[in-house]
């Protein structure tokens, strides 16, 4: 199993490509950061987590820079980085956190 997410930027209808996003477990009572890269071309990272890493029980945070795509768009966006903190109990399922985004507002769910 592992942990993927995408971002839609949905003021435009379109992924948003080249966004560097970063995953961390919360561990010790700090964050702990486990891997990090960018959306491809269709705004997805497909497996967030190293290869050979096992998803473990706990807190994980994925950190999507928003500020560098607005950059990117020559846009401002009110938020320059979106933070979304889930919880993983079973670890037997696959995680799939996704971003709608647009420059005043983002929103997230629990993807399959």
């Amino acid at each position: 199993m592992g942990i993927s997410t995408h971002i839609l930027d949905t003021s435009v209808g379109r992924p948003a490509a080249d966004v560097p996003v970063s995953l961390s477990r919360w561990q010790q009572e700090q964050w702990t950061s486990v891997a990090g890269g960018r959306t491809d071309a269709d705004g997805r990272c497909r497996q967030l987590l190293p290869e050979r890493a096992a998803v473990e029980p706990g807190l994980y945070r994925i950190r999507f820079d928003t500020a560098a795509y607005y950059k990117a768009q020559r846009l401002t966006g009110l938020y320059p980085y979106v933070e979304i903190v889930f919880e993983v109990r079973d670890i037997h399922r696959h995680f799939h956190i996704p971003l709608l985004l647009t420059a005043n507002g983002y929103t997230t769910y629990r993807g399959s």
